[in-house]
């Protein structure tokens, strides 16, 4: 997309006009049962004029308030001849303290430092696993981003980060547009996703003093040419009427599907000897040798669900990522019912007698994996058996390693008790199945 904040742009009363413009909800609906809410901006200014409001009634409420500024903004005047970029960070990073303030006084900023301008590529991955290392187990968190459409590089960049830490910590995700108000019109707006949330006097007021803390971007920075006012009147009042509006469209991560389409084989699946070993001590902990109907979850390219068929009458075998799904279908044997399963969330329904959870735990968010474990639990049939099998190394980008994953299986309702486990430098398979179906040492 491609603007500029000189273009005349769309007003306010055009969409505030538009018969579809949401009706505005109590933000304590939106509060409810949330112990922090978490803003993150690409820029200082961003996280006022999308969720300043929102930051502030939380505050209000006694609810954690945290603000995390992506970059310091050192970019927004580029054609400026009186001030250099690290002249408008100082700057602006001041603002940003400044406003954070008016929002409340308890209201926790975190001015992170990252080039104005560079969000986008290789650093979208580092900043998911910032906000993952900072959010944690994060089902109590409002997480708050620039929207993933909103037309400006960093500010779609943070978005996608951002959505990508919700999955991977189980936050509620709402998203702020802030150039789109600007560009676009009300046709192109996602109206069916949107969430309107209204304020009282103090919110409003609270924001209102903390948008004027932005001078930088709100007044001239002199009269010389390039030091402009970048966010004129006519832009602000998008977000002066005392309602701020969100897009709720669904967090998405995609950074697993993106490994099987950048590589055939991206776990060496195929040729590393760990990988071959590990099945083989999966098949070797197995408690019997032949099994009616199996599970795998998270099947990647389907090496282990090619060697599950030879011990199951029928198995299925999902993934989340129609890559490594469209690669399985190559590798397993036609029998094998393949399918893009987004567990838990979908489920692949039926009764299964095994279930296997290789090297996947981790990849789900803690609330994700409860929920899991819940399906599982409720889809085993008689004398069901459960595999897990998980890396014993850090796992750097998620909540969980495979140490967690296992602990939290062991005290999952509804799943068999603990039979035996096998575990090395970098290995532990745990297999969950009642004491009746022990191997017999004499059959």
């Amino acid at each position: 997309m491609t603007f500029s904040h000189r273009d005349v742009g769309t007003p306010a009363q055009s969409w505030r006009s538009d018969p579809r413009w949401p009706r505005a909800r109590d933000v304590e609906e939106v509060l409810d049962a949330r112990a922090r809410v978490v803003v993150v901006a690409a820029h200082p200014d961003d996280e006022t004029l999308g969720a300043g409001s929102l930051a502030a009634a939380a505050v209000a409420r006694g609810i954690a308030v945290e603000l995390l500024v992506l970059t310091d903004g050192e970019g927004s005047h580029p054609e400026s001849t009186t001030r250099t970029p690290t002249d408008l960070a100082a700057r602006r990073r001041d603002e940003a303290r400044e406003a954070a303030a008016a929002l409340g006084s308890r209201v926790e900023l975190a001015l992170l430092g990252l080039p104005d301008g560079g969000l986008t590529g290789p650093q979208e991955e580092q900043v998911t696993r910032l906000l993952v290392d900072r959010l944690g187990d994060a089902r109590d968190v409002l997480l708050l981003a620039p929207w993933r459409r909103d037309g400006h590089p960093d500010h779609e960049a943070a978005g996608r980060a951002t959505a990508a830490a919700a999955v991977r910590t189980g936050a509620r995700l709402l998203e702020y547009p802030v150039w789109f108000w600007h560009w676009a019109s009300p046709p192109e707006a996602p109206w069916d996703s949107l969430v309107a949330i209204g304020y009282d006097e103090d919110a409003t007021a609270r924001k209102g003093r903390a948008m004027a803390a932005h001078r930088s971007q709100v007044e001239p920075l002199s009269d010389a040419p390039g030091d402009e006012v970048l966010l004129a009147p006519e832009l602000l009042e998008h977000f002066t009427a005392g309602v701020e509006v969100f897009v709720e469209e669904g967090a998405k991560d995609t950074a697993l599907d993106d490994l099987h389409v950048d590589s055939s084989d991206p776990w060496g699946t195929a040729h590393r000897w760990y990988e071959r070993r590990k099945r083989d001590l999966v098949l070797a902990c197995l408690p019997r040798p032949h099994f009616v109907r199996g599970l795998e979850l998270g099947c990647s390219r389907g090496e282990l669900a090619a060697d599950l068929a030879k011990r199951c009458e029928a198995l299925v075998a999902v993934d989340r990522s129609p890559a490594a799904i469209a690669r399985a279908r190559s590798v397993v044997p036609e029998a094998v019912e393949t399918a893009v399963v987004d567990v838990p969330s979908q489920w692949p329904g039926s009764t299964f007698d095994l279930v296997v959870l290789s090297e996947v735990g981790y990849f789900l968010s803690p609330i994700d994996l409860e929920r899991l474990f819940a399906r599982i639990a409720s889809c085993l049939g008689e004398h069901g058996v459960v595999v897990l099998c998980h890396w014993r190394h850090p796992v750097t980008g998620w909540v969980l390693d495979g140490a967690d994953v296992h602990e939290r299986a062991l005290g999952a309702p509804g799943l068999p008790p603990l039979m035996s486990t096998y575990r090395d430098d970098d290995v532990e398979i745990l297999v969950l199945a009642s004491p009746a179906d022990r191997p017999d040492p004499g059959g």
